[in-house]
């Protein structure tokens, strides 16, 4: 955050954290509140337990892949029928959906009604034809990590594989040029710099699963570590 913009912030009165070497708002505890009192059209409370807001994507690490669109690769594979690779053209060239979603750090902050675009997984599980036989997806991303969800809810209407992020490109920090959108788990399993996904007969849990986070990272369950 520019000094000019953190003086400004402190003088309006807006609370101020350091997370990670960054310096980020976090939201009323109002808004917070608010979120506690609201409902999920599945009847989950909209804010997990644990968790509290701030007002923008938080960086979170991890080894950058090639941020340019030019370079992008987006392989299908494993239990399907017709595996493909798919440039950045042709990943746009797909129905589109743009969603607003709320997004569950491990660390413990939420986002919420945060805007993304791109592509439903269910979408491309069909253009490559998964077989019956698939019972779960791995994202694959940058430098050989990936991260494992369940075939259902990796294909529910709300996954995504996402380019754009409140209506501009996504930052390099945040995944550039495409990451996984997967808003009902923890963020960890929304892999960034996105190389493919494979279906797959058998789970095999990914980078940091297999460091003792959690299989399946539901935030409403607070399954944090396995």
């Amino acid at each position: 955050m520019a000094r000019r913009d953190f003086l400004k912030n402190v003088a309006a009165g807006t609370a101020i954290i350091a997370l990670g070497g960054g310096l980020y708002r976090i939201a009323s505890d109002d808004r917070s509140s608010k979120a506690r009192a609201e409902a999920r059209p599945d009847g989950r409370v909209r804010l997990p337990p644990g968790q509290r807001v701030i007002e923008s994507l938080k960086p979170m690490g991890g080894s950058a892949g090639d941020p340019r669109a030019k370079s992008f690769r987006l392989r299908l594979h494993g239990e399907v029928v017709k595996p493909q690779e798919l440039d950045y053209d042709q990943l746009l060239a797909l129905p589109q959906v743009e969603q607003a979603c709320d997004v569950h750090c491990v660390t413990g902050w939420s986002v919420l009604g945060a805007t993304f675009l791109g592509v439903r997984v269910a979408t491309l599980a069909e253009l490559a034809g998964v077989k019956d036989s698939a019972r779960h997806v791995i994202f694959e991303a940058a430098h050989g990590y990936t991260a494992n969800v369940p075939l259902a809810e990796a294909t529910a209407p709300n996954v995504l594989v996402t380019y754009r992020l409140d209506g501009r490109p996504l930052a390099r920090q945040h995944g550039a040029p495409v990451r996984a959108l997967v808003p009902d788990l923890y963020f960890w399993k929304s892999a960034k710099w996105l190389t493919g996904i494979r279906f797959s007969r058998r789970d095999q849990p990914g980078y940091w699963e297999v460091r003792g986070y959690h299989n399946h990272a539901d935030p409403w369950r607070e399954e944090r570590y396995g």
